[in-house]
């Protein structure tokens, strides 16, 4: 009830409509990236390599404060959301099974990934102005939810869709659905002329702020900072070990793949309605630090899991705790004033994806010697370190953060 009543509002409707249709081709543009060099090459370390390349902007574009300050308005983020489609739509026009295809990939995916970490941190940085600061974590979980139908829908059908379709036909699928949302920011963005619902690109300042002295006065956010990037970390081991692990172990293909992934979409969307119904009263770093140490068990029982019914039952469980964790920090993070919760979301964004492509490129040659053994200990690295960061915040005090105004 609390997402129809958000959804009344035309502007947050447009936009959580164009959103979930541009994940959605997303999820899929992911899925045939990675199933089309495994296929190809049968090489986990292959798939970590193109995650990497996609990742690596997040990293280098992190320390721009400058630039990623310029994107902060919805007419920017819809040129942005023009160059992805374009760059989408331009992979199957050059990829082939070759070395020359192959390269040609990789650059495209390099650039998508630069438009994307300039227009993730600046989108959620924006859309708490579309509501009032009371409905801030209602609007959270309602496009966290865009995951989450993304992943059950693309996720479910990847694999009835890779019966009929090649992999890089999702790729135009993909530069589809940008070019949607790209035509939904540019209405937003002449609705909101003026920067009614959103902060003049000025209030952010020339130079953003440095997320250094925000974390050094609000610890707690560190610590979350901190335990988000371990859990990149261990994720990358289901990035490059499920599909492995699926095929060596119980003789799955695409289908297999798609019916994991889809567990892991259908917990998600479960577990996003419940989010909103957690009590207020509970600490957020201690939800956020308890749903990532019951997501490490999960990782680890995939290590053991003896049947497809099993490892179908540990992806509900994980999909169940995803939006717990990303609902939680997302919202304390919208409390912040505008500069600082760009920057904070940039830093997030930065320390995570730093921590994923370390782990996507060193974890598929553990997953290669021991896929199972990975699956455990990646899981049992997490539990214990968001376990000791819940200890570490509950050591450190600092104030609240302070909250925005009304837009």
């Amino acid at each position: 009830m609390r997402h129809i009543r958000l959804l009344r509002c035309r502007p947050v409707r447009v936009l959580w409509l164009s959103m979930t249709l541009s994940v959605l081709g997303d999820r899929l543009y992911g899925l045939a990236a990675m199933w089309v060099v495994y296929a190809a090459t049968g090489s986990s370390a292959l798939m970590g390599l193109v995650a990497a390349v996609e990742a690596l902007p997040y990293i280098v574009l992190g320390g721009a404060r400058s630039l990623m300050a310029r994107f902060a308005c919805w007419s920017s983020l819809a040129w942005i959301d023009a160059g992805r489609a374009a760059v989408a739509v331009g992979v199957p026009l050059l990829w082939s099974p070759d070395l020359t295809g192959f390269a040609a990939m990789l650059a495209l995916v390099l650039l998508l990934g630069a438009l994307t970490a300039l227009f993730e941190p600046n989108l959620a940085a924006l859309i708490p102005q579309l509501v009032e600061p009371e409905e801030v974590a209602q609007v959270s979980c309602l496009f966290d939810l865009t995951a989450r139908v993304a992943a059950v829908v693309g996720q479910g059908c990847v694999g009835v869709l890779l019966q009929y379709m090649s992999e890089i036909q999702l790729f135009a699928i993909d530069g589809f659905t940008f070019a949607v949302s790209a035509f939904a920011l540019g209405w937003l963005g002449r609705r909101t002329a003026a920067g009614r619902t959103a902060p003049p690109r000025a209030a952010m300042g020339p130079e953003g702020v440095r997320g250094r002295s925000v974390l050094r006065a609000h610890r707690r956010v560190g610590v979350a900072i901190a335990v988000h990037g371990v859990a990149l970390f261990a994720a990358a081991v289901s990035t490059v070990g499920l599909p492995p692990l699926l095929v060596s172990r119980f003789g799955q293909g695409a289908v297999g793949y798609g019916l994991a992934l889809a567990a892991t979409g259908a917990g998600g969307l479960a577990g996003n309605l419940l989010t909103g119904h957690l009590p207020r009263t509970w600490p957020w770093l201690a939800t956020y630090c308890l749903a990532w140490t019951a997501s490490g068990l999960a990782l680890a029982g995939l290590g053991v899991a003896d049947s497809m019914t099993a490892v179908v039952a540990l992806c509900v469980a994980s999909g169940l705790l995803f939006p717990v964790c990303a609902v939680t920090l997302r919202t304390h993070l919208s409390r912040f004033r505008p500069a600082e919760r760009l920057r904070l979301l940039t830093v997030d964004q930065t320390a995570s994806r730093t921590a994923g492509t370390a782990g996507l490129l060193l974890l598929p040659y553990v997953v290669d010697a021991a896929p199972a053994g990975s699956f455990v200990g990646a899981g049992v690295l997490l539990s214990a370190l968001s376990l000791t960061g819940w200890w570490a915040g509950g050591r450190s005090g600092e104030g609240p953060p302070a909250v925005v105004e009304a837009a």
